[in-house]
């Protein structure tokens, strides 16, 4: 994942935040969103394209563009910054590919306790039974 590349495919827009602060929300475009076109980008080989529309499906839009936002501080610039690095982890763990199971096979102390507790249990219910004379 080239991180220059991808920095310069994303397009930023300043928009008015929402929430408490006064007449200072009112006039200050705080809040940043973050547009990625995902078909267009050339950080990326078609096979993690694919992986990535995959991981991503809930979230990009119908033109595969994934829109991020952040108003989170008053500043734009702090916002700027958190928005880039959310799509960065964001990226980063949709393109990872999963690991694979290892399989294993229980202990024999494990088998040993489920088989005690399924006694245990099988116990308990027949003494709940009337006695047979």
């Amino acid at each position: 994942m080239d991180k220059e590349l991808l920095h310069s495919e994303l397009t930023f827009k300043a928009t008015r935040s929402s929430g408490p602060g006064g007449q200072h929300v009112n006039k200050t475009s705080t809040r940043i969103e973050l547009y990625w076109f995902l078909d267009t980008s050339q950080a990326f080989s078609e096979n993690q394209k694919i992986r990535l529309r995959e991981n991503l499906h809930n979230r990009l839009t119908k033109d595969r563009i994934l829109i991020l936002a952040s108003g989170q501080t008053r500043s734009q610039f702090k916002n700027k910054e958190h928005v880039i690095k959310r799509f960065f982890e964001l990226l980063q763990e949709a393109v990872t590919p999963p690991k694979r199971r290892k399989k294993s096979r229980p202990t024999y102390s494990s088998k040993v306790k489920r088989l005690q507790s399924k006694k245990q249990h099988s116990e308990k219910k027949s003494n709940r039974k009337k006695p047979d004379f």
